[in-house]
């Protein structure tokens, strides 16, 4: 089951977090706020809810959304303020390496192959994601 979450009902910013997902809760909302933050939905000064009403919203122990505020931390993407949630520092993941990136996307793309995925299929994904990513008409 999927449960969607809300970060600011005013501006309709949604995470989805999916018990089927083999990825463990908190990376599921790491790469969902990270989504947002590179979608520019999550602008720099953007203040996240405390970690106690995202637990609750989902459901979910508060242990798990305070590791991935801190996993976004870690990565330089927000600053975790005791109390009152975390606030949007940065757009751009701090020391990462292209080799690295590289790495990732490599990744990204033999689990799709290996998923069965045609070429045809991996390009419209990739463009698809790209094109949401940067807001682009695909």
């Amino acid at each position: 089951m999927a449960i969607v979450w809300c970060i600011h009902a005013t501006d309709n910013m949604h995470i989805t977090i999916d018990d089927r997902d083999k990825r463990p809760l908190y990376q599921q909302v790491v790469d969902e706020i990270k989504g947002l933050i590179a979608a520019g939905e999550l602008p720099e000064g953007t203040t996240l809810p405390p970690v106690r009403q995202v637990a609750a919203d989902l459901g979910v122990n508060l242990n798990t959304i305070a590791y991935a505020y801190r996993q976004l931390q870690k990565q330089g993407l927000v600053k975790v303020r005791h109390g009152s949630g975390a606030v949007v520092t940065s757009i751009v993941l701090k020391e990462t390496k292209d080799d690295q990136l590289r790495s990732q996307l490599s990744s990204a793309l033999t689990h799709l192959a290996l998923a069965g995925l045609k070429l045809s299929e991996i390009r419209l994904q990739v463009e698809t994601e790209l094109a949401r990513l940067f807001k682009e008409p695909h």
